[in-house]
């Protein structure tokens, strides 16, 4: 019997491309920049926090903000709605790591920011679950983009 369970359990073949975790995986493992990459993985699972900077909680502004001036030394405003301001927009074909997203998930205004990194992810603090590598693909996010692009020099 336990055979047979074994034998039943690895005849599967799943493939890591899938999933969105395992695509999520790949898309921080195809980062050029590796300084972006041990940053992302040392903030990731930080909870949400509004108005947070550190590591108790932070929100998706501040999240940019830091990641922005450690990993690129550019100097961006602490609002996502002001973040938006400082960059020169792009379609979002022409994204490249460490571009910005802009959302707008409650009206006209922008209220949400991430950071692009490869193959339509990004990273971000979401409000549910902290900071995580998110599929831009997915409908949500793609109702919600209002704006992209590099932040202007």
């Amino acid at each position: 019997m336990m055979v047979t369970l074994l034998s039943a359990c690895t005849s599967r073949r799943y493939s890591p491309t899938t999933t969105q975790a395992a695509r999520a995986a790949d898309a921080m493992a195809n980062l050029n920049n590796k300084d972006l990459y041990k940053f992302i993985a040392n903030w990731t699972g930080v909870k949400y926090r509004l108005g947070g900077l550190d590591k108790n909680g932070i929100d998706c502004s501040g999240f940019a903000l830091l990641l922005e001036k450690d990993i690129f030394g550019l100097k961006i405003p602490r609002r996502s709605v002001e973040q938006a301001n400082v960059i020169d927009n792009k379609n979002l074909n022409q994204l490249k790591e460490g571009d910005l997203i802009f959302f707008s998930f409650g009206g006209a205004e922008v209220d949400h920011v991430g950071v692009y990194l490869n193959n339509n992810y990004f990273v971000h603090a979401s409000p549910s679950r902290g900071i995580i590598v998110d599929d831009l693909n997915l409908p949500g996010y793609q109702k919600a983009i209002v704006k992209a692009g590099t932040i202007k020099n």
